[in-house]
């Protein structure tokens, strides 16, 4: 568990600066305003989950089974909630019927608050 929380860390992180990257410089003629800031929306807590990943892999011993769901919290939160708001922030552009995607970004959300209560339950 703890390989798979650096190494999904790390690449969560790369991946984000590659797409805050191709955000601030390529969508821009793409996206509209509005469009563009949930993308980036996406791309911070991307980032956030990925530093997370990182430390709870260095500091977690995963001894007991619960640690376990910081990481599939944070992991599958981050999947779930970033990559549905990429591609719920080229609908206009799709000119697709994304609404499958509206139910899976609060899913996203709610993993990764699972996330962050485990931590803090290993905290306490």
């Amino acid at each position: 568990m703890k390989e798979l929380a650096l190494i999904s860390g790390a690449l969560l992180g790369i991946l984000s600066i590659v797409l805050g990257a191709f955000g601030a410089h390529a969508l821009k003629k793409v996206l509209s305003e509005e469009r563009l800031s949930s993308f980036e929306v996406g791309v911070r807590y991307q980032m956030y989950a990925a530093l997370t990943l990182l430390i709870v892999g260095y500091n977690f011993k995963f001894e007991e089974s619960y640690e376990n769901w910081a990481v599939y919290g944070l992991l599958f939160g981050c999947i779930l909630f970033s990559g549905s708001i990429y591609l719920l922030s080229f609908k206009d552009k799709w000119k697709a019927n994304l609404r499958v995607l509206g139910p899976v970004t609060p899913l996203g959300g709610l993993l990764m608050i699972v996330g962050w209560v485990v931590i803090l339950i290993s905290f306490l």
